[in-house]
C-alpha cells in the first residue's frame, strides 16, 4: 500500500514513511492510493473482538507483518478500562458508542495509544529519534502526551490555546512532568496553533534538522486507528437490530473522526448516512448544506474541542470529492488561502454529498440534551457528545439505527454538566486525582518564531536511545 499527497507533488511512499512524515513534504496530507474494498470480509469480521478486528483492518493499510500488528494492538489497549475497548449502549432512539475508556477519557486515546507504540517500533527499526510537534483544541494533547510520555527516542511539544480549553483538559497535559514532555500555552486560538504547526512542518530544512513528526490527525495512522471502531459499532448494532445499514452522528471539529467513518463507508461498511454535528463554529455543517466553506469568527462554546474554523482533515475529503485530482485540489486550497473561502458545486441529485447530513447544536441545545438524557436515561453526555446526539436525533430513520459517537467522558467538563443538570455529578477517579498535582507549562505568543526558538532551545541532547 502506497500513500500519496493530496497536493500531488510528493512521490508515493510506504506506510512506515507516511507515518514518520506526518504532513506530506509538499504541504498536503497523505492518503492511501486506493481504499481497499473489504465487503467480502464483513461477515468474517463481524464475530471478531475489538483487538482482532483492529489487526485485520490495519493490516489492509500497512506493510508491517500481521503478528507485529497484533502485538502493537494488544499493547495499545491494555490501558483501557472496558473489555470491549469501545462499547455500545442503547439509550432510547439512539445507540451511544463510548470512546472514552482510555487513560485520558477521550476518543483520541484509541488512536494515540496505538501511535505511541507504532512510533516506538519504527524508531527502533530505523535507529533514530523523533521530536513531535502537536496542536490541540483540548483532547489530542493529553492523549498524545500519555501515548509517548517517558518513551525512548521521543520528545513531544504540545501547543494549546491559552485559556481556551477546559481546566481539566489543561491539567491533564500540564501535570505530566516527564522530561520528554513540553507544554506550550499559545496566546491565541486553536487555529493559530494549527497554523503555526503547519508552517513549521512546511519549512522542510527545519523539519529535517530537528526530526519533527506529527501526532495530530494530519498523520494517517491516527485516522487508520479510528476506522476500526466504526466497523466494531456497526457490527454490534446490526447484531442487535438486524438492520441492513446504520447511521453515525459525529461531533466534528477538525474532521478527522468523521473522515474515518467516510473511509469505512468507502471500504464497504453499510453506512446509510454520516451526520456531521458542529457547535456554533459551523464552517463544516455550512459546507455540507451549501457547498461553501468560508471562515468565520471562532466562538468559545461548551464544547471547546470543536471550537475550530480551519479543519485540517477536510483537505483529505476535498481531494476525494474532486475525484483525486491533485491539481484541482491545489486550486481550491489556494483559493481558500487567498479569500478565506472556497466552494464546491452540488452533485446531480442536488446534494453536496448524499452520504453526509449536517447540522448544528448550540449552547441551548447542548444543555437541553444533557438534561434530557440524564433525566430520561440516568446517563451523562459530555457537551461534545450532546451536540452529536442533538443533531443525530434530527436525522433518525426507522430502518437505519443511529449510532452517536461519545467522544469524551462527562467528568472532563463538569461545569457544563452542572449547568445542565443543576448537580455536581460528573466525576471520575482519573480526573479527581489531577487536583493536587504540580504542573509545568510555557506561555508563548502566537508567533511561529517564538515556537521555533522554544523548540530549538529545548532540544539540547538526544532522548535516551
Amino acid at each position: 500500500m502506497n500513500y500519496v499527497s493530496t497536493r500531488g507533488q510528493t512521490e508515493p511512499v510506504g506506510f512506515r514513511e507516511a507515518v514518520m512524515m506526518g504532513l506530506a513534504r509538499d504541504g498536503g496530507l497523505l492518503l492511501p492510493e486506493n481504499i481497499p474494498d473489504a465487503s467480502a470480509e464483513l461477515s468474517r469480521w463481524r464475530s471478531l473482538d475489538y483487538r482482532d478486528l483492529a489487526a485485520e483492518v490495519m493490516s489492509l493499510y500497512t506493510d508491517i507483518p500481521g503478528d507485529v500488528t497484533r502485538d502493537l494492538v494488544g499493547k495499545s489497549y491494555t490501558t483501557f478500562d472496558h473489555e470491549e475497548i469501545t462499547p455500545v449502549v442503547q439509550l432510547g432512539d439512539v445507540f451511544v458508542l463510548e470512546l472514552f475508556h482510555g487513560p485520558t477519557l477521550a476518543f483520541k486515546d484509541v488512536a494515540l495509544q496505538y501511535l505511541g507504540h507504532l512510533f516506538e517500533l519504527l524508531l527502533s527499526e530505523q535507529d533514530r529519534c523523533l521530536n513531535i510537534l502537536a496542536a490541540t483544541s483540548g483532547d489530542t494533547g493529553s492523549a498524545a502526551i500519555h501515548g509517548v510520555r517517558g518513551r525512548d527516542r521521543i520528545r513531544i511539544f504540545v501547543m494549546h490555546p491559552h485559556g481556551k480549553i477546559s481546566a481539566i483538559q489543561e491539567r491533564q497535559m500540564t501535570s505530566v512532568l516527564d522530561s520528554n514532555v513540553f507544554n506550550i500555552a499559545v496566546e491565541g486560538t486553536f487555529d493559530d496553533c494549527q497554523g503555526i504547526m503547519k508552517a513549521i512542518f512546511n519549512d522542510l530544512a527545519f523539519k529535517d534538522e530537528y526530526a519533527l513528526g506529527s501526532v495530530n490527525s494530519i498523520n494517517w495512522a491516527r485516522v487508520l486507528a479510528q476506522i476500526v471502531y466504526y466497523f466494531y459499532a456497526a457490527f454490534r448494532v446490526i447484531d442487535l437490530t438486524s438492520a441492513d445499514k446504520v447511521r453515525f452522528s459525529v461531533p466534528t471539529g477538525n474532521f478527522g473522526d468523521i473522515l474515518a467513518g467516510y473511509i469505512a463507508a468507502r471500504m464497504g461498511l453499510p453506512v446509510g448516512a454520516l451526520v456531521l454535528a458542529t457547535n456554533e463554529n459551523d464552517i463544516l455543517s455550512r459546507f455540507f448544506n451549501t457547498g461553501e466553506y468560508s471562515l468565520g469568527t471562532v466562538h468559545a462554546t461548551l464544547s471547546p474541542s470543536m471550537d475550530i474554523q480551519v479543519a485540517s482533515n477536510f483537505e483529505r475529503y476535498l481531494y476525494c470529492r474532486v475525484g483525486q485530482d491533485a491539481a484541482k485540489l491545489r486550486g481550491l486550497m489556494a483559493e481558500f488561502a487567498e479569500k478565506g473561502s472556497l466552494s464546491v458545486a452540488p452533485r446531480s441529485d442536488g446534494s453536496i454529498d448524499n452520504l453526509f447530513c449536517a447540522g448544528t447544536g448550540d449552547r441551548a441545545a447542548t444543555l437541553a440534551t444533557i438534561k434530557e438524557f440524564h433525566e430520561q436515561h440516568d446517563y451523562l453526555l459530555d457537551p461534545h457528545t450532546a451536540v452529536g446526539v442533538h443533531v443525530g436525533s434530527t436525522h433518525l430513520s426507522d430502518d437505519e439505527p443511529m449510532i452517536c459517537l461519545a467522544t469524551a467522558h462527562p467528568a472532563k467538563f463538569p461545569e457544563a454538566i452542572e449547568v445542565a443538570t443543576g448537580k455536581n455529578i460528573a466525576r471520575h477517579p482519573i480526573v479527581d486525582a489531577l487536583a493536587d498535582l504540580p504542573t509545568r507549562c510555557e506561555v508563548l505568543p502566537a508567533e511561529q518564531a517564538d515556537i521555533r526558538d522554544y523548540i530549538q532551545a529545548s532540544i539540547t541532547q538526544e532522548p535516551t536511545a
